[in-house]
């Protein structure tokens, strides 16, 4: 029975009208996303400088590592006060995958040392801004860590490019070809990022942004 589903779904993968369903599915993450972008710079841009930036995906083994690294390196002097951290949700002391490590490695970011780190509700209520790479990842923080929704980004929401899906892909167990796609997303993204927070950081009054008091 296993391997009869399994031929089913791959017959059906393959066929037009799963593409069909795919794209419906997809569509309102294409079609919302000028909206979302011009929504989160905008909130970037007439906020506080944020105090701490944490970057949050699932594992904190190939997405967050990778961009609170190029997040880092992308920084002016301006910026350059900004504390970056990077967490998951499961799995601490697991090191970044050899095709992330390498795709990494030849984008400039060196993640051979980087271990997964936990976030706590602590780190998650006290960050002036939490970077998450899905909408999933910003319900979770919001429900399961006690930070309030204000002062969290959906990074593919910064996104320049027109997209097929809001959430940036997890390339895990993949071949170094997703790591590139991600990564690539990643630093177009990081950049819209580093761009909004120069322009807050040069408005008269910017100061430093303390995260938004959390619930018990």
């Amino acid at each position: 029975m296993p391997q009869t589903l399994a031929a089913l779904r791959e017959r059906l993968a393959g066929s037009r009208a799963y593409a069909v369903l795919r794209e419906l599915r997809r569509a309102p993450d294409r079609l919302l996303h000028p909206s979302r972008r011009r929504a989160a710079l905008r909130e970037l841009r007439e906020s506080d400088l944020p105090n701490t930036v944490v970057f949050v995906c699932y594992g904190n083994i190939c997405r967050s590592p990778y961009a609170a690294a190029a997040f880092r390196r992308a920084l002016p002097p301006e910026l350059a006060g900004i504390r970056v951290q990077s967490a998951g949700m499961v799995g601490a002391n697991r090191p970044a995958p050899r095709e992330g490590i390498a795709v990494a490695a030849r984008r400039g970011v060196d993640l051979s040392a980087h271990r997964a780190t936990l976030l706590t509700r602590e780190t998650a209520r006290t960050a002036g801004l939490v970077v998450v790479m899905g909408e999933d990842q910003r319900r979770s923080v919001v429900r399961d860590f006690g930070r309030e929704p204000r002062g969290i980004v959906v990074l593919g929401d910064l996104d320049p490019l027109p997209i097929d899906l809001r959430t940036v892909r997890d390339p895990w167990r993949q071949p170094e070809a997703a790591f590139e796609d991600s990564y690539a997303r990643i630093d177009r993204c990081v950049a819209e990022l580093v761009r909004a927070l120069a322009g807050a950081a040069a408005a008269p009054d910017a100061g430093p942004r303390e995260a938004p008091a959390g619930r018990a």
